[in-house]
């Protein structure tokens, strides 16, 4: 549980840096910096300690690959929604990517989901029109970058679902971060600003920040359930919150309190759901053993 609480405020304070750096770079350029910074310990670990079992692929690199892509949309995407939201509206609104879940599993893994699930999901999108109240052109699409980020990410959940079984956990994130560094820098020539003496422990703090949410993040799946983790996921609201009222002197509208507690609510009946159906599982199969 304190690697997880430890794992949603690096993932806070990583997004705190990138909402900075977009006031004089691009989110794209953000992006690169924070998986090249990301990648050297893995490059660390692989040539210099001689863990080279990091790099074999076994059945899936095509997943892994589309993976480590679409992880980059989205790594772009929420950077971007953070640049042009407030900090606790756009952590809630990223929340919608477990609403999208249900909805990916029937139409790609062809699962079957009872009528909690879907409840649970009508009344978490309910819960994001509450909190979609665009005030101009800019906010709209903020809103809309967000909504797409957390469509990605669900994406990303769903990918992992299958590659989780053949591949390290460490090889999909080494080639993510890797994959991510090369594809970020392309439009580097056209976009990049150089960095100021003060910008420079920023760029630092934002690799070395998602970094550690990386490998606290897979700590806290070690040691404790799916259901559990996920549910500290929620911390990240107060997170964004505070520092949003402490550097931007941003305090989060009433609707945006309502939203959030329908979004969270509609989280939290869809963990429990899983969590309720995997003990029926477990239980018929002890029972036919």
């Amino acid at each position: 549980m304190g690697a997880a609480l430890g794992a949603f405020l690096m993932f806070t304070i990583m997004n705190v840096f990138a909402k900075l750096l977009s006031e004089n770079h691009s989110v794209i350029e953000i992006a690169f910096y924070r998986n090249l910074i990301a990648t050297l310990p893995f490059l660390f670990v692989i040539f210099g300690l001689g863990r080279r079992e990091i790099l074999v692929l076994r059945k899936k690199s095509g997943l892994v690959m589309t993976r480590a892509v679409l992880g980059t949309v989205s790594l772009v995407g929420t950077f971007a929604a953070f640049s042009m939201l407030p900090m606790a509206d756009a952590t809630v609104l990223l929340f919608a990517s477990s609403l999208f879940i249900p909805i990916l599993s029937v139409l790609v893994l062809h699962e079957s989901v009872g009528p909690w699930r879907w409840a649970a999901v009508v009344i978490g999108f309910a819960g994001v029109l509450i909190m979609a109240r665009p005030s101009g052109d800019v906010y709209a699409l903020g809103i809309a970058i967000a909504l797409g980020a957390a469509f990605l990410q669900a994406i990303l959940q769903i990918i992992l679902r299958h590659v989780g079984q053949h591949e390290r956990p460490e090889t999909i994130t080494f080639y993510f971060f890797l994959i991510g560094t090369i594809v970020t820098a392309l439009p580097l020539p056209f976009i990049a600003v150089r960095p100021t003496v003060e910008e420079i422990p920023m760029l630092l703090g934002i690799g070395l920040s998602g970094a550690a949410a990386q490998w606290l993040f897979s700590t806290a799946f070690r040691h404790a359930s799916a259901a559990i983790v996920t549910v500290f996921n929620y911390s990240g609201i107060i997170w964004a919150t505070l520092f949003g009222w402490l550097i931007w002197n941003d305090w989060p509208l009433p609707l945006v309190f309502v939203g959030a507690t329908v979004v969270i609510a509609s989280n939290i009946l869809i963990i429990w759901r899983e969590s309720r159906r995997r003990d029926l599982t477990g239980a018929a199969i002890r029972a036919k053993l």
